[in-house]
């Protein structure tokens, strides 16, 4: 059964300067959400019983009108959050003028080795240099992972400590064209992703649900035979810039905010059409689980 709907992640921006070599993003096109659909997809979600939204990009800073959308969002009654990967001078000036009206920021960061792996350089330390910067009061650092080192973890317990933030982390997920280009097999990477929750381990309080979810990913990647895939159970929708609601954001089944009341209503809360699969698993949680992938620091040395 699907969970009902509560909360929306909504594309601001159909681009992305950073371009991850591991980007979980399912459409990427040219422009920014414009103030008429937006405002007309916050009604169609207020209808439905939706009271939160995660502004997320391409890159949400980048947003020409952002603190309008945050006020929009704000007017209907509904929490706003979001996920940025602001490093840039301007970036950071854009998300300290809207921190204030946001009931959490999580800033995305990749550990040395998913650097290496996505090509990029967000690095944990200047993530960490974005959120001291802010005012909102809850502040998330999210890193993805691939190839960690004890140091490397003891290094980022130091950072997440002094700063006071929270920390959430998520495996670097490659689908098979990407193992492919990195050489790699569905055996070695999914070791890979053990052994890193193992260094985790070592240095923050890692949630069971965690390792639950390693091993859905597993059984995703490496389903038993004449195993089906489950259905989506994500209590968050997906609107894209254009847009269009997904259940997920690599989901088939689609509507349009511009189509009719009930049609929305009928797509947001009848069961999902979609099944999970691993792109979209790294990136959503049952409702039930809400927690999955957030961790504390372990007692300092």
């Amino acid at each position: 059964m699907s969970a009902h709907v509560r909360t929306a992640l909504i594309s601001t921006a159909g681009h992305c300067k950073v371009a991850c070599g591991f980007c979980f993003r399912a459409d990427r096109a040219h422009g920014f959400l414009d103030t008429a659909t937006y405002t007309r997809t916050l009604s169609r979600l207020k209808e439905t019983g939706v009271d939160g939204v995660c502004l997320t990009g391409g890159e949400p800073t980048h947003h020409p009108q952002l603190r309008q959308l945050v006020r929009l969002a704000r007017q209907f009654g509904m929490s706003v959050s979001m996920v940025t990967s602001a490093r840039a001078v301007a970036e950071v000036v854009a998300l300290s003028t809207v921190a204030h009206l946001l009931a959490n920021v999580t800033v995305s960061a990749d550990s040395q080795g998913a650097m290496l792996l996505g090509r990029t350089t967000r690095t944990a330390a200047s993530a960490i240099d974005t959120l001291r910067a802010i005012s909102t009061e809850t502040k998330i650092l999210h890193v993805t992972c691939w190839g960690l080192s004890d140091s490397e973890c003891q290094e980022l317990a130091g950072l997440v400590y002094d700063a006071g933030a929270e920390v959430q982390f998520s495996p670097v997920v490659l689908d098979e064209r990407a193992l492919r280009r990195d050489g790699k097999s569905v055996h070695d990477y999914l070791v890979q992703q053990h052994l890193d929750a193992d260094v985790l381990g070592r240095y923050f309080n890692l949630s069971d649900r965690y390792r639950e979810y390693l091993g859905e990913l597993r059984d995703l990647q490496l389903p038993a035979a004449g195993g089906e895939r489950w259905s989506c159970r994500s209590a968050t929708a997906y609107v894209s810039a254009d847009g269009h609601m997904r259940r997920c954001p690599y989901g088939q089944a689609s509507v349009s905010v511009h189509s009719p009341r009930a049609e929305i209503r009928q797509f947001l809360t009848a069961p999902a059409q979609d099944r999970v699969t691993p792109d979209c698993a790294a990136i959503c949680r049952p409702s039930a689980a809400s927690d999955e992938r957030s961790a504390s620091c372990a007692a300092q040395a």
